[in-house]
Order: C-alpha cells, then structure tokens, then sequence
C-alpha cells in the first residue's frame, strides 16, 4: 500500500524567528495522534535555521537522532564532551541513551537547511554516544547510498542502534532506481527537490510517500531528483 502526503499537508511550525520548520511527524507543538510514528521513525523535520540562531542545550534520552546538513553548517556540542561542526553534505548521529544535553547553532551568517530524523532505539538503557561523517551526500548520482544503518554488514557510514537503514539519492531525470523491499518493512521517502514517479504515483518536492507491505518500489526521475528514502521495521520495537 502507498500513501502519498503532499507538501501542503505538511505542518509548518515557526516557533521562534531564527527557525522554520516541516514537521512531518507528530512533534512539539504538532499533535496528530494518526501520525506519532511510522515504525520506529518517531519525528521527520525539514528544517532551516537562519544565521546565529540554533537550539539551545536541550536534554535528550531512548532516542536516535540523524541530521543531515543540505546547506550550511551546524555546530554541536553536548553535555558528554563532543564538539563539531557539521557541515554541507555531512551526516551526524546522536545516541541520546541513557541522557544526555546537546545544543545546535548556526553560527555563521546565511541560513542553514537539514532535515532530522528520530528513531526509537532497538533497545533501551544505551551509553550516549556521537558521531559525525563527511558522506559527500551531493556527490555521487543515480544509486540509492546507505548514510546509516543498524545492520553493520554495512561499512563506511554512521551506525544506528535501530533495525533501519537511511539512504539519500542523487536520481538524474529518466534514470530508474529499484528498491526492494518486505511486507515486514516500511518505506519512507521524502523529496528535498526535483519529481519522482514511483509505483504509478507522481511524488513531488517535498511530498512524502510512505510505503507499506510492498514487494519492490521502481523509483523513476521525471526530472532531476534529490531525496531521503528510509527502510524500516513494520513495528516501532525495531524487530
């Protein structure tokens, strides 16, 4: 089954002037008890956060958290000794576990776009951990590239206590990826730019298209595509 969510229908949070933010999951002051979790993927938010402003340290716990930078940079740094700035094309990975505080600021002067991603962890009471990675992410095209998993077969990227894997892709128009899949998996996808046509479904900029017990998702570029695509467990314990 494919669900399609348009950009229009997406929640636009403005909670300070230095932030705009998409929710795309029930998140702060956005409350949709149908739209708390898609598996484990907990909160979604396209956000940008103008020059000198950025959250200030806030405690976090039992959660994953992966930001990817899509403009800009975002400085981190937290209550466990982890310092850095994360720049254009990086991936960064928290692992809030048992408790810990952390704080993101733009400190430059041009506005700064991610999108975050939460996820449930596969199991609770985990040490707090960090992680950052140059991934290159506008680098490479027409292949969907992993960013970071919890199935460790897999090298070269950052590592997630979930039974999920984030890949981002670089789809030039008319070129076809395949992704397979499970009736036991969930698929997520989200456009950053550009048009996809997927399982018969136009999917736009800043659509989400959210799929479930399905076989194979022949992703196609009706014109020059940027997007997120997240394989996850049906069920929101991670098996």
């Amino acid at each position: 089954m494919l669900k399609l969510i348009p950009a229009t229908d997406r929640y636009h949070a403005t909670p300070t002037n230095w932030l705009s933010s998409y929710y795309l999951l029930s998140y702060a002051d956005y409350n949709d008890p149908d739209n708390e979790h898609f598996g484990p993927l907990r909160a979604f938010n396209d956000a940008t956060i103008q020059g000198k402003g950025g959250y200030p340290q806030q405690p976090r716990s039992e959660m994953e958290i992966v930001t990817l930078v899509l403009d800009g940079e975002l400085q981190h740094d937290d209550t466990v000794g982890n310092r850095g700035v994360v720049k254009k094309g990086d991936a960064q990975r928290i692992t809030a576990g048992t408790g810990l505080a952390h704080a993101e600021m733009n400190a430059t002067d041009t506005p700064t776009h991610i999108f975050q991603m939460w996820l449930l962890p596969s199991q609770p009471g985990l040490a707090p951990s960090y992680e950052q990675k140059d991934i290159n992410l506008f680098d490479t095209s027409n292949k969907l590239v992993p960013i970071a998993s919890g199935q460790k077969v897999l090298e070269d990227l950052l590592y997630i206590n979930s039974n999920s894997t984030i890949y981002w892709c670089n789809l030039d128009a008319d070129e076809t990826v395949r992704f397979k899949t499970f009736p036991i998996r969930n698929t997520f996808i989200y456009v950053l730019d550009g048009h996809l046509f997927v399982n018969g479904l136009d999917v736009g900029t800043s659509d989400q298209l959210r799929a479930t017990d399905e076989h194979v998702l022949e992703i196609q570029a009706t014109a020059d595509a940027r997007f997120v695509l997240l394989d996850l467990p049906v069920s929101p314990a991670n098996y």
